[in-house]
């Protein structure tokens, strides 16, 4: 199964086993943080000056400020409302590092990582062959080095 040229998932062993964020990109964060909350009742799991994360049973929005958002896809440009991309999908993995290299062998080109993040994820970026950004994350451990994988 290909999704495009240089991007063959079903061929590989990149345990992906579901999408466990989606992480949209806001303007006027505290307004778009107020929708989520007054609108559709969803619950406030983190807040921080660029972020405000939303908890569902399954998985987790992200709304992160438009001004944080490029070190999140860089080297690719945040769009503006009206065109681009406006989101990342992120799925846990249990070795970023391995997926990346793997990623590798089937010719997908990473936007940037593998690199440690400050919120305990170890996490790397790719756009899809039609220009979607996945994020693959591994969970850091309490030092920050990359955490066992679950037996």
């Amino acid at each position: 199964m290909s999704s495009g040229p240089g991007f063959v998932i079903a061929d590989m062993n990149l345990p992906v086993r579901r999408v466990n964020v989606i992480n949209l990109f806001a303007e006027d964060l505290a307004g778009t943080r107020s929708f989520y909350q007054g609108v559709l009742g969803l619950p406030l799991a983190f807040e921080d000056g660029t972020v405000a994360v939303f908890e569902l049973e399954n998985m987790m929005v992200c709304l992160t400020d438009v001004s944080a958002a490029p070190a999140l896809i860089a080297p690719t440009a945040v769009a503006s409302p009206t065109a681009g991309s406006r989101f990342v999908l992120a799925v846990r993995v249990d070795d970023v590092d391995a997926a990346c290299t793997e990623l590798a062998q089937h010719g997908v080109v990473l936007l940037n990582g593998p690199v440690d993040r400050p919120w305990g994820m170890r996490t790397a970026s790719f756009a899809d062959p039609a220009g979607h950004i996945w994020e693959i994350a591994q969970d850091l451990d309490q030092d920050g080095a990359t955490a066992a994988p679950a037996e």
